[in-house]
């Protein structure tokens, strides 16, 4: 032992010591301890050094600091160094720095009020504890509640559930969220809600139990022990309540900062309501029983709003209006009683002022007398043995018996309301067990303590001791079950204070006794108790100071009882008369109060009409005294009683335990005082459970565990394969003492201080390899460095030898570059000398040069202007002669032209009269199109030939213009030389003197101009190297400008892009949504049947039918018909019948539950309705206007037609009606050999037969050579439109300003237009202003043409007469274009129209011979009638000759009729002459005789006639009485995994659909109607039976959806056409469209695929767990935690490990399964992402509720777990259906717990990062994360709260858990099927015999 605390009281060792403000405070060694040291040196986490003394005496050592990774654990039991500043620090840090409010202590939880709503109560934190062990999760309520909920139906044992603790520390929240789980999790057995009455119950109970206090809001000043029963199936069905010691006192006295009951505040603050007007109220202040504590308000709460909730509550428990009322009647007659002054009339008596108008008040509100209540208050009666007198009471007294009444009205009303509480929740099912929840006061200590004080303190005591016993017998448990040497342990045993306060002569019976002495007091009762217990018990002591009080040693502490008022409350004394004027009160409810009460059961005895429940009363047991004594029982034996009956029942259960901790006095958010929590912790036990667990083997570890924790201490040699005898050899070497861990049969146990000690020597292991590992990582880094150093040496030397060289070679390439500037520099003086020279030559020569040039150019000047002046007259003479020419051709041509355009006009207005016109409208185009093309090769021709007329002009006017200048210029030349010689030599000289004076003058100019030039060179080099430098510093803003408007451009492209993306999701968000919504209605919808069936059966089973007429549930409307099967209508009549019964005795919440959702329901479908109404209507309106014409004109028809059809249709019945009764008549004469084959009767009657056939099949034939007639003439009108074209009128240009002309061109082009009777040429007219505007704009303006240039304008002119010609005929080609394409639609339109008559020819042959000509007919007004409408659309002109077209065509198919009605009567009658002469040649036949070898040769062979041969066309008949056995064989009784191992995929919706596709073909729309509602209930029938079958569910799943394309392939719409064959589009269905039925079936698919996902779920769901977190797929990686976390020892045993494989086994079954049974793929996509999204939110959720599964290395197994599944849908194809991006926040959760977790650029990448998951979620993970090993570091606080910064901005919600009952919305994409429904069989092992193939 000495070298073991050596070894632990080491340098930096970490200790506490105690400190007088935060009880403990830590500090570290400074030097190591040795044996024998008289004080320690330390130095505080402030740095500050102390050294700290030991006690001489016992050398106690401060207890050491457990190790930081085991800092914030769990369970304070688990801790390696268990002590009270262990305990202390581990509470503090989850709660201050984690946020956890629940710490496990063993078996009890300690609770921490937050002071602060918590996310941490919802629904799905309830679904996520739910069926958990309780230390597999961390700690909370709700683990509690599922222990205490598992062990009952483990254990079939009662449980309870004591909670405990402060005023303030959360009692009765706790309380409440512990009912709240058991109501949510467990439901209810019956539909009366039981489970929200219990919860109802806690409104009412803090309304009139609680209230406000100085260290609590919402003090609840009762105690209170609610049992929740439950039946065989565990499930709620009642509930119990009792109190105890109800703070009657509060009633007339509070302290300050104190309220009154709840209830009074609510009704005062409700006092303006109408209803509560006659109950006198005011506001609080006016009153004295709410006003003493001068805080009426509490802030934050609506006291009008809680009366309406506890009113509500009431209702809900069947609390009517009227007993509300009487209750606050009462209520309000206590508060006026309290309003009451009582004055001084004498020193002995007191007076009541008359008209009191308090007491008025209450009188008038509780009903008795205004004397009696004045008498009583102030007098009392005494009764001796002979007579009885009346005394006056004193003030003082009087106000005592007036408080007393009132507390004792109070205390009736709160007993009469529990009991009305009790009853509500009591129902007649049999209780099988019950877990009680115990809300009861803690341990009380104030500055002044009473009697409330004393019974609260008694109350604790008697838990106390039972929770030791618990707490000792579950240890003895533990040690005993593991076979380990049983010591007795010693812990605190509290029954000598017990005894003090309970036993003989106790405190309690001293009391009792002092109460029944006639001068009793407290003075007299303190005497005796120091006289009794002040020599005789250490426990009691006598305060110095006062001898009116004493004082108790309590478990938790002393307590200084004040003697003032024990005995008043003891006896809690009541006037009996004016109990007595109550009692003869006229108000029927007061009376009830204080009528006799019935007698208590015994604890274990039980209450008639319970059903066997277990009922304990709290009221003591009066059944042997008499009503006049119900008063004279003291409150301390009652309270004692309902005690010890409290404690019996608490012993016969299994006890769960709930400590509320108070964290601070001042209701601070997450502040914790260490001073009153551990003064709390000490009150309340936690402490007490920790020593006796440290008094054994706290630590305890499975020997796998203690392997793989502690295997770095063994060598290779001490590793056995046994790991027991393992284990035991390490630990033998390790520690010597081995009274310091035990062996068990699965376990090692340690003592206290053993796991820190194993933990210290691993740490050093460890820290000796990471030494080593390091030294040899800095050696190899050294030496890298080393060399990487050199490596640089060598380089830079390198590099500084070329510099040098390269500088010489820099030196040597200057010198010979200064050489060679200076040789060119010489040049360049000597050149530029040289050029100056030729520079000035140059000059004179330019000088004199010029000015000769100038002179010849003069000269020539004049001679061209002359030539300019002679051609502008020449060409003004050319211009009027051929202007005069051109006006008189134009008037010529425009003239011919316009009487030419005349007669064409009249010509084509004739020609567009006449029929003849169309037919030749094609070939004149040709023709047209011929000339145009002659006229243009012409005219180009005749072109050309003028252009070469105009060049030979042009060239020879150009040589004669030129000769003549020539002989002109030669003239003038002789001319000027003659002058010229004269002047010549004068001028020549003064020329030379003045170029002399020019010379001298230029040679200045030249001078200052070189000097200007030289100058203005520099400035212009300087300008253009400012210009450079600022070019390209534009050029640089240039780019610069140019990458920012790129930027920019990217940027709005990124941003749009972003936008269209956001908005696409937000789109399909919402589509998802609705499609979600729907969905879950569609779920609703199911659940309600569900429950209406199950109503149904119930009834069925329980109601026996009785005679009389009952009313059917209206409910039951036509609708339902769809959706009911035939065969059950009779079923159904009585299961409404039964289900009315049965819902006359369900609850009144469930019936308004039920019809407000039901109205929801019929407001959703109202509206829906409505908004289809108005489009109908909408669409009815358009429509009707369009019938009107078309209904006038065919209602004369339609009759003649349906008259001619019906007596075709009676001619043919009687028809085929004779010729059955003539085949019988055959059939019963074979017998006697008359119709033998080859006798003469027989020949005749088969060629009578043969020949009516004959003419049958004639006038079938005529039939429907009529309708290809009737199809010929459409075709042939439809040719005949084809060739109808229009073309533009040839427009010839004249006068186009003349407005006659262009009237004309427009009226030929009207009469054109008219002329074309096909509508589809009716969409693009010629506008004939277009044509004007382009013929004005062709023609020249000749007004303001140039007299230049004559021939050019006739070129122009003719040009443009061209390009027009050209422009019409490309008008013409694209006209006869668009004509040949409308022609092509025409011939495909034809093509198609020929196909579907061929098609109906074929199904006509098919068909009976009665039944075709009736088809046909069918067929040809339906033909008729769409085009008919379609004329009318198009053109209302072209539809009334249509309709005549059609009248006529009418009237020849009656004709026709007629004619064949005529031949049909005919052969009728000779069918009855051939009948009556086979009749005769029979009766002949009969009086012969045959011969025995005819006999022999010719054998009786019936009659058969035969039929052709039909083709399979996919349809399958059955019988009408069939249909049961149909659905029986093919769903009810199909067994999937036969089908489908040997069947094709998908057959029974095949064979269904062939079945509803020959009622189709029959036309039978009851049979189609049966079939499908037949199918649809049977399939729900199936399912309901079978659901949680993964197989059936899927089965029956892939053939709806196979049934629903099947249905959608052959509707006949071209949406789902286009992938069919031909043969598949014949088998379409014709009669009827199904488009309803299959939104049916389409919801019923989505409730097979969410009960597919709940029978999945239902499978996964214990796998994910175990497999994704719990299981080690890396060996060796996930460390076990230090000190083992103990496991709930009553938790339920593992049902098997499961492990990743498991998952992707069975994640491969289902997909095996769903493929086999040919699912879609598409929804095997869905399918597969829904089990990932279920994988990923359950292991989520498990992640953020287990804080043992956050550390590094879990983050490692669960990425690679998550590759794995990847990897599975890798092999599967599976990666693009969307499952992997459901797993994104389990995959962000590991990365975070892997990332490094400590700077601001951490932070920031954990919010880059983290994207999937919310703010919660990330910090809940941060706070959780727990170090496995000392290595690894905490998260600090800052970096969480920076964290928490960071992410402030986002907009999510705030839930913490993902929704594990989340379903994704599903489609069903349509997929046809290539399978030809002609090629399948039906197996024999379906037993379908009796199903024809058609």
């Amino acid at each position: 032992m000495n070298r073991e605390l050596e070894y632990m009281f080491v340098e930096r060792a970490r200790v506490w010591i105690p400190d007088a403000e935060e009880v403990w405070k830590s500090a570290e060694l400074n030097k190591d301890y040795k044996n024998g040291d008289a004080s320690l040196v330390l130095m505080l986490e402030d740095g500050t050094n102390i050294e700290h003394k030991l006690d001489p005496k016992t050398k106690n050592l401060p207890y050491l600091r457990n190790p930081d990774i085991l800092v914030g654990e769990n369970d304070l039991t688990a801790l390696s160094y268990l002590h009270e500043p262990a305990v202390l620090h581990n509470l503090k840090v989850r709660f201050v720095d984690s946020k956890l409010i629940y710490t496990y202590c063993g078996i009890v939880l300690v609770a921490i009020n937050p002071y602060e709503t918590l996310p941490i109560y919802g629904t799905d934190i309830i679904n996520a504890y739910s069926g958990q062990n309780m230390g597999d999760m961390d700690p909370h309520i709700f683990a509690v509640a599922e222990e205490a909920y598992k062990q009952m139906a483990r254990d079939e044992r009662n449980q309870s559930i004591i909670v405990s603790g402060e005023s303030g520390a959360g009692k009765t929240v706790s309380a409440k969220y512990a009912m709240r789980y058991f109501a949510t999790v467990s439901g209810s057995a019956s539909e009366a809600n039981v489970e929200q009455k219990v919860l109802a119950s806690n409104p009412i109970m803090e309304a009139i139990g609680n209230a406000k206090t100085t260290r609590n809001d919402n003090s609840s000043r009762f105690g209170k022990y609610i049992e929740i029963g439950f039946d065989t199936r565990f499930r709620i069905i009642g509930a119990n309540m009792r109190t105890y010691l109800l703070e009657k006192s509060r009633v007339v006295f509070q302290a300050d900062e104190e309220r009154n009951y709840h209830i009074f505040y609510q009704l005062c603050a409700s006092s303006h309501l109408p209803e509560f007007k006659t109950l006198k109220l005011s506001s609080a202040n006016d009153f004295l029983y709410t006003r003493q504590g001068r805080s009426p308000v509490i802030v934050g709460v609506d006291d009008t709003k809680e009366l309406n909730a506890t009113r509500n509550a009431f209702m809900l428990l069947g609390i009517n209006e009227s007993y509300q009322m009487g209750l606050f009647r009462v209520l309000a007659a206590i508060l006026h009683l309290g309003n009451v002054e009582i004055k001084d009339r004498d020193s002995d008596s007191s007076v009541i002022a008359p008209n009191n108008r308090h007491l008025t008040a209450f009188c008038e509100l509780v009903g008795v007398t205004y004397q009696d209540m004045t008498q009583w208050l102030c007098h009392r009666k005494l009764k001796t043995a002979a007579e009885t007198y009346i005394k006056p009471l004193p003030r003082l007294q009087a106000t005592n018996a007036r408080d007393a009444l009132s507390k004792h009205i109070y205390a009736k009303l709160f007993n009469w309301i529990v009991e009305h509480v009790n009853k509500a929740l009591i129902t007649n099912v049999k209780q099988h067990s019950f877990i009680g929840v115990l809300d009861i006061y803690g341990f009380e200590t104030f500055e002044i303590n009473s009697f409330e004080q004393f019974c609260i303190n008694y109350a604790n005591e008697k838990l106390q001791q039972q929770f030791n016993m618990h707490v000792f017998k579950l240890e003895q448990e533990e040690y005993m079950k593991e076979q380990i040497p049983w010591t007795l342990i010693d812990f605190y045993d509290n029954q000598p204070c017990i005894n003090l306060i309970e036993a003989k002569m106790g405190i309690l019976d001293l009391l009792d006794e002092e109460c029944k002495m006639p001068k009793g007091s407290d003075d007299s009762w303190a005497q005796k108790l120091y006289n009794t217990h002040l020599k005789t018990c250490s426990l009691f002591e006598k305060p110095r100071m006062s001898n009116r009080a004493f004082i108790i040693q309590h478990f938790a502490d002393k307590v200084e009882y004040q003697c003032d008022g024990f005995l008043e409350k003891n006896k809690d004394t009541v006037n009996e008369e004016q109990i007595n004027v109550l009692k003869a009160s006229k108000f029927d409810l007061l009376v009830e109060l204080f009528q006799d009460e019935h007698p208590a059961t015994s604890p274990t005895g039980q209450v008639a009409g319970t059903g066997g429940r277990t009922r304990l009363s709290i009221k003591p047991d009066k059944s042997r005294e008499k009503s006049s004594k119900e008063h004279k029982k003291t409150v301390g034996c009652q309270f004692r009683n309902s005690l010890q009956m409290l404690m019996e029942t608490l012993n016969a259960t299994t006890p769960h335990y709930v400590r509320c901790i108070k964290p601070n006095d001042f209701k601070l958010a997450f502040t914790f005082d260490p001073k009153r929590a551990v003064q709390q912790l000490r009150a309340c036990g936690v402490l007490e459970t920790i020593r006796i667990s440290a008094a054994g083997f706290p630590s305890r570890w499975t020997y796998q565990e203690f392997f793989s924790r502690y295997r770095v201490l063994m060598k290779q040699k001490d590793v056995l394969p046994d790991k027991r005898l393992t284990c035991r050899n390490v630990l033998e070497k390790l520690v010597e003492d081995q009274d310091k861990y035990q062996f068990g049969k699965t376990k090692i146990f340690f003592r206290a201080g053993q796991v820190a000690y194993l933990e210290k020597l691993r740490a050093d292991k460890l820290r000796a390899a990471c030494i080593r590992i390091q030294k040899t990582i800095r050696c190899w880094l050294a030496r890298k460095k080393y060399l990487r150093k050199r490596c640089a040496a060598i380089t830079i030397q390198r590099f500084t030898r070329g510099y040098q060289a390269r500088c010489l070679a820099k030196f040597m390439r200057r010198s010979q570059a200064a050489t060679v500037i200076q040789k060119y520099q010489r040049m360049c003086v000597e050149k530029k000398r040289y050029r100056q020279k030729q520079a000035a030559a140059l000059a004179m020569q330019t000088i004199l040069r010029g000015y000769m040039a100038r002179q010849k150019y003069q000269g020539l000047l004049r001679q061209h202007m002359a030539v300019i002046i002679q051609k502008r007259i020449r060409g003004w003479l050319a211009r009027c002669w051929y202007k005069r020419c051109l006006e008189s051709i134009v008037y010529l041509q425009c003239c011919i032209r316009r009487m030419r355009a005349r007669r064409e006009l009249k010509k084509l207005k004739i020609e567009a009269r006449s029929v003849e016109h169309f037919k030749k409208l094609n070939k004149g185009m040709e023709n047209k199109i011929m000339q145009l093309q002659r006229k243009v090769d012409e005219q180009s021709k005749e072109m050309r030939l003028t252009n070469e007329r105009l060049n030979g002009l042009e060239t020879s006017y150009s040589a004669e213009s030129e000769r003549m200048r020539g002989e002109l210029s030669r003239l003038r030349g002789v001319e000027e030389d003659a002058k010229n010689k004269t002047i010549q030599v004068t001028s020549l000289l003064e020329e030379l003197e003045r170029l002399r004076k020019e010379l001298s003058v230029t040679q200045k100019e030249k001078k200052t101009i070189e000097d200007w030039a030289h100058t203005y060179r520099n400035e212009m080099e300087k300008m253009v190297s400012e210009l450079k430098e600022q070019n390209g510093s534009l050029k640089k803003d240039k780019d610069d400008l140019n990458r920012l408007i790129q930027e920019q451009s990217q940027q709005m492209t990124e941003k749009m892009a972003r936008a269209i993306a956001e908005e696409t999701q937000q789109l399909e968000t919402d589509l998802n949504e609705e499609r979600s919504r729907y969905q879950n209605l569609l779920t609703e919808h199911l659940r309600l049947e569900e429950k209406y069936d199950d109503l149904k059966e119930v009834a069925l089973s329980s109601n026996v039918s009785k005679p009389g007429h009952r009313r059917t549930d209206s409910t039951h409307s036509s609708n339902e018909s769809e959706y009911t099967y035939n065969s059950e209508y009779a079923e159904l009549e009585e299961g409404s019948r039964a289900a009315e019964d049965v819902t006359r005795g369900i609850d009144t919440s469930l019936t308004l539950k039920l019809q407000k959702r039901l109205t929801e329901l019929e407001q959703e479908k109202q509206s829906l309705r409505n908004e289809l109404e108005n489009k109908e209507d909408q669409f009815q309106r358009a429509r009707a206007r369009d019938d009107a014409e078309f209904k006038k004109a065919r209602g004369a028809e339609l009759e003649y037609e349906s008259l001619k059809r019906q007596e075709l249709e009676s001619e043919n019945k009687k028809l085929k009606h004779n010729l059955a009764e003539m085949r019988q008549s055959l059939l019963g004469n074979a017998a006697t050999n008359s119709g033998a084959p080859g006798s003469p009767a027989y020949k005749v009657l088969l060629d009578q037969l043969n020949s009516s056939c004959e003419e049958l099949d004639v006038r079938k034939e005529e039939v429907l050579i009529l309708r290809s007639q009737l199809v010929s003439q459409k075709e042939a009108m439809h040719h005949k439109d084809e060739k109808e074209t229009m073309t533009e009128p040839s427009v010839y240009v004249e006068d186009v300003s003349k407005l006659k002309d262009a009237d004309e061109i427009k009226q030929a082009y009207v009469g054109l237009k008219d002329t074309n009777r096909s509508p589809r040429f009716m969409h693009k007219p010629l506008d004939v202003n277009d044509l004007l505007s382009r013929l004005r704009s062709a023609a020249p303006d000749f007004h303001k043409l140039n007299e230049d240039g004559e021939l050019w304008l006739v070129n122009q002119g003719l040009k443009e007469t061209i390009r027009l010609l050209e422009h019409q005929l490309q008008t013409q080609r694209r006209g006869h274009d668009n004509e040949v394409e409308a022609l092509r639609g025409e011939l495909q339109n034809v093509k198609e129209e020929n196909n579907r008559q061929q098609q109906l020819l074929a199904q006509n042959l098919q068909l009976p011979p009665e039944a075709r000509i009736e088809a046909s007919l069918q067929h040809e007004i339906t033909r008729l009638t769409n085009e008919n409408l379609e004329f009318m659309a198009e053109d209302p002109t072209a539809s009334r000759e249509a309709r005549v077209i059609i009248l006529r065509r009418m009237v020849d198919l009656m004709e026709q009729l007629e004619k064949q009605d005529r031949t049909i009567r005919k052969l009728k009658k000779q069918l009855k002459v051939y009948s009556k002469r086979i009749g005769e040649m029979g009766a002949g036949q009969t009086e012969g005789q045959t011969s025995p070898g005819q006999m022999v040769d010719e054998p009786i062979h019936p009659v058969n006639i035969p039929r052709r041969e039909k083709d399979f066309q996919g349809m399958l008949e059955y019988k009408k009485e069939d249909e049961l056995k149909l659905v029986k064989n093919l769903i009810l009784e199909l067994k999937p995994r036969g089908v489908a191992v040997n069947l094709i995929p998908g057959l029974p919706a095949y064979i269904l659909f062939m079945c509803l596709r020959h009622a189709d073909y029959v036309n039978d729309d009851q049979k189609v109607r049966t079939l499908l509602t037949s199918t649809i209930n049977s399939i729900k029938k199936i399912l309901k039976k079978r659901g949680d079958d993964f197989e059936t569910v899927s089965f029956w799943l892939s053939n709806t959806c196979r049934f629903l394309h099947c249905l959608k392939q052959y509707s006949g719409d071209e949406a789902f056409m286009k992938h069919n064959t031909s043969r598949q589009n014949e088998h379409c269905l014709s009669n009827f469209d199904l488009a309803e039925y299959r939104q049916v079936i389409s919801d019923l698919a989505i409730q097979i695929y969410q009960q597919l996902i709940k029978c999945m779920e239902n499978i996964l769901h214990p796998m994910i767990v175990s497999g994704m977190l719990e299981h080690e797929t890396i060996q060796g990686v996930s460390g076990v935690k230090p000190t083992g976390l103990r496991k709930r020892t009553s938790s339920i045993a593992d049902e098997g490990t499961y492990t990743l494989d498991s998952i992707l086994r069975q994640l491969s079954a289902f997909h095996s399964t769903m493929c086999q049974h040919g699912t879609d793929p598409e929804l095997i996509k869905q399918v597969v992402k829904q089990q990932f999204y279920i994988i990923g939110a359950v292991t989520l959720n498990n992640l953020l509720l287990r804080k043992d599964m956050c550390s590094w290395s879990k983050g490692m197994q669960i990425r690679y777990n998550v590759s794995q599944l990847e990897e599975w849908l890798r092999d599967k194809g599976l990666m693009t259906c969307g499952a992997k991006e459901t797993l994104e926040p389990l995959i962000q959760a590991a990365q975070l717990l892997q990332v490094k977790k400590k700077t601001d650029e951490d932070a920031e990448a954990i919010c880059s990062m983290c994207q999937a998951l919310t703010t919660a979620q990330i910090v809940k993970v941060l706070n959780l994360y727990t170090p496995v090993n000392e290595f690894e570091e905490r998260v600090s606080v800052a970096f969480i709260r920076t964290i928490q910064t960071r992410l402030r901005d986002r907009c999510e919600s705030p839930q913490l858990l993902m929704d594990t009952k989340m379903i994704y919305p599903v489609t069903f994409p349509f997929n046809p099927s290539c399978l030809a429904l002609e090629t399948i069989q039906i197996p024999s092992s379906l037993q379908l015999g009796f199903l024809t193939r058609v």
